[in-house]
């Protein structure tokens, strides 16, 4: 594998062409904001950019570094396939002095916090279907081009700063489609894992099973059940204990509270054969259909008064339209630059830290 400096990297059939190659030079590390089994996520600069800066843990011994370096190949190189709104947006990566991922910084947070957030309340009903509109959108593209995610789960998915838009990160454990067989061993957290993904890490090292996209149509399944609920799923079960109740004894969450077509969605989705669940242009039609047939009713409009001659004289005068404008505070200073005073505006030479 190619360092920085030698030009692109690539693992077997992955590669990342050089133009997105980033200069760790230009990377300034901000405060830590999430953090993985595999990796730290920090809020940083690259070329005077506010940015999400994912630093991949190298490991300790050279099995487990070569196979770090190849997930962070693969993930860097199936980010640098897909473009769309609902995908974090990928800005470059680098190899040496450590491995990091660049990508743009979502400031609303994750799924999980908002959702926890927002408890015991539930979202209104169709900001939760919009939200799951993004994330089959996001899943979408991504099928399209022969990938399975394999982990989604609130805590990859992130909001804009106005809570109103949904983007889908974290490639870590995603997959092509055509090399999935092998792929046993990595998988996503179990509670939102497909039951054959589950089934499969319970097998012999080195005996094969097949799974395909249709296990992120699970996942999602149960992601929206929890958008809609806004509760975990098989609350009360540990994680392992959910996995093994649905792949062993057909356990699902309750959806008998759940509105037909939703209810229809939400089964359909999370069915036991994979082959009998839809895909994910089918899931969209279905959510836009139900949130046709749902639409809260357009507010009925004011009719227009009708002035005459006669009631003309008893018309209050009009105060103008800058009577209705807000007049600025002269004497209140703005600051030239936004990062300049906050705390959040401070960051550190890339190479200070690694």
């Amino acid at each position: 594998m190619g360092s920085v400096g030698n030009g692109p990297f690539c693992v077997g059939e992955f590669y990342l062409e050089t133009k997105w190659l980033i200069d760790p030079k230009h990377l300034f590390v901000g405060p830590k904001i999430g953090e993985g089994a595999h990796a730290k996520v920090y809020e940083g600069k690259y070329k005077n950019k506010i940015v999400a800066i994912k630093i991949v843990n190298k490991g300790d011994t050279p099995e487990e570094i070569a196979k770090i370096e190849g997930r962070f190949v693969r993930e860097t190189a199936m980010l640098s396939k897909v473009q769309h709104k609902n995908l974090v947006k990928f800005i470059g990566a680098c190899k040496e002095p450590v491995m990091v991922i660049v990508t743009e910084l979502l400031t609303g947070g994750t799924l999980r916090k908002y959702l926890l957030h927002t408890r015991p309340n539930r979202l209104d009903t169709c900001v939760a279907i919009s939200f799951a509109l993004d994330i089959a959108r996001a899943m979408e593209c991504l099928h399209s081009h022969g990938i399975i995610h394999r982990d989604l789960k609130p805590e990859n998915l992130l909001l804009t700063a106005d809570h109103k838009s949904i983007k889908l990160a974290d490639f870590g454990l995603a997959r092509e489609e055509s090399l999935t067989e092998m792929m046993t061993a990595e998988t996503g957290t179990y509670r939102w894992m497909a039951p054959e993904l589950y089934s499969t890490v319970t097998l012999r090292q080195g005996e094969k099973k097949h799974y395909n996209h249709k296990v992120d149509a699970y996942s999602f399944a149960i992601v929206l059940w929890e958008l809609i609920h806004n509760k975990l799923p098989f609350e009360g079960m540990s994680n392992l204990q959910a996995a093994y109740a649905a792949a062993f004894k057909n356990v699902r969450p309750n959806a008998d509270e759940l509105p037909e077509d939703l209810a229809l969605i939400v089964t359909s989705c999370w069915k036991e054969d994979p082959n009998a669940r839809p895909n994910f242009t089918q899931i969209i039609q279905m959510l836009l259909h139900y949130l046709s047939n749902n639409a809260p009713p357009e507010p009925a409009a004011i009719p227009p008064r009708i002035f005459t001659s006669q009631n003309a004289a008893y018309l209050p005068e009009s105060p103008g339209t800058s009577t209705l404008i807000g007049k600025r505070d002269e004497s209140i200073e703005m600051p030239k630059n936004p990062q300049e005073n906050s705390p959040r505006g401070l960051f550190s030479c890339f190479f200070r830290c690694f």
